[in-house]
């Protein structure tokens, strides 16, 4: 299993440092150059992956290469510009860095205000990121219209009556996804 971004490496560190506004707000950082933060980061779990893949292990990533395209995306207004930067990210993430493509990416689809509830049970401080509702309910869009163009996406209510699915429900949904690919 591998969660991302990896704070506690060295481009998860610079992650860690744009995500709590050190080089500027969200718009302040172009999408371009915060997503290569988030590449590198992977970039340097690339060998690990790939180890693990040769020995026949499935994968597991908390967030990969396609939460990179949903918030980067997020940040830009015009569909032309939109698809244009997918063109480059997917170009920088799979041709440049070589990150290993996903076989199944499965997106967790909350609401963005049970999302804002459950970073703020967290007890954290918020990062830019968490702190914009606007741009969280564009990435929410963009993570639903990734979903809706990629066949190896499944998107997962993790929802019902407004209510947070138990993590043992959402398992069970995500199972049910996964025991059909392997």
């Amino acid at each position: 299993m591998f969660d991302f971004p990896q704070y506690d490496k060295f481009f998860g560190k610079l992650v860690k440092r744009y995500l709590s506004g050190e080089f500027g707000g969200l718009n302040d950082v172009d999408a371009h150059l915060a997503s290569v933060l988030y590449a590198a980061d992977r970039w340097q779990a690339k060998d690990d992956i790939e180890r693990f893949l040769k020995k026949g292990y499935i994968v597991i990533s908390n967030r990969y290469a396609e939460s990179n395209m949903a918030h980067q995306t997020a940040k830009i207004k015009s569909p032309k510009k939109q698809k244009e930067f997918l063109k480059w990210l997917s170009e920088m993430e799979f041709e440049n860095f070589k990150i290993p493509r996903a076989d199944l990416v499965i997106y967790l689809d909350v609401s963005v205000e049970i999302g804002q509830k459950l970073v703020e049970n967290r007890g954290n401080k918020k990062d830019i990121h968490e702190l914009d509702i606007i741009y969280l309910e564009n990435t929410q869009k963009q993570y639903r219209a990734l979903c809706n163009q990629n066949k190896h996406w499944q998107k997962i209510n993790t929802t019902k009556n407004s209510q947070i699915l138990s993590r043992e429900k959402i398992a069970e949904k995500v199972w049910e996804i996964v025991k059909k690919i392997i």
